[in-house]
């Protein structure tokens, strides 16, 4: 599921509910202005200074800006739904953007197995068992779910009034 797609939970409640047990989860999304108290876009001259003072940097991208935004939401769709989530995201500049990366691997209970903290390109890898997706309360929750007493209310027509951010801007 790419990017936004992941923000809506029942996409991946959904995936999951026909078999998933990896979501492969590639973004390009942190540092840039949103409801989210404290986001908003990193200054460059930290990414310019990388070298002499990552400490600052990594401070920037791990923050409400970056990873603090992500381990709101990221975990809980893992955890919630006991999948493993393949979270990717670049480092450095996209465009005129840039992207505080902190790709990782996500288990079932909602722990990150591990993360990407380099400011280069780096490969996250980690050892993934197929015990945890039935040992995890994500198995049970998705076992213990009772349609009968909300189908009617998802079945339900919708008509949306948000918008990813990016289409808001071309109305």
């Amino acid at each position: 599921m790419t990017c936004y797609d992941n923000n809506v939970i029942e996409n991946v409640r959904a995936t999951v509910l026909l078999g998933a047990e990896l979501i492969f989860a590639p973004h390009v999304t942190s540092c840039t202005p949103s409801t989210f108290p404290g986001s908003g876009y990193v200054d460059e001259k930290y990414w310019q200074n990388r070298d002499n003072d990552p400490v600052s940097l990594r401070a920037e991208f791990d923050g409400p800006k970056g990873r603090e935004w992500l381990m709101r939401w990221l975990p809980a769709r893992a955890y919630d739904n006991g999948v493993y989530y393949a979270f990717t995201n670049p480092v450095g500049y996209d465009g005129e953007q840039l992207k505080n990366g902190n790709s990782m691997i996500i288990d079932p209970y909602g722990e990150v197995l591990t993360e990407i903290k380099s400011f280069d390109d780096d490969i996250a890898i980690a050892a993934i068992t197929k015990d945890k997706l039935t040992l995890a309360g994500g198995y049970r929750y998705r076992n213990a779910r009772r349609p009968d007493l909300y189908r009617s209310i998802i079945g339900r027509e919708h008509e949306s009034h948000t918008k990813p951010i990016w289409l808001e801007n071309n109305k």
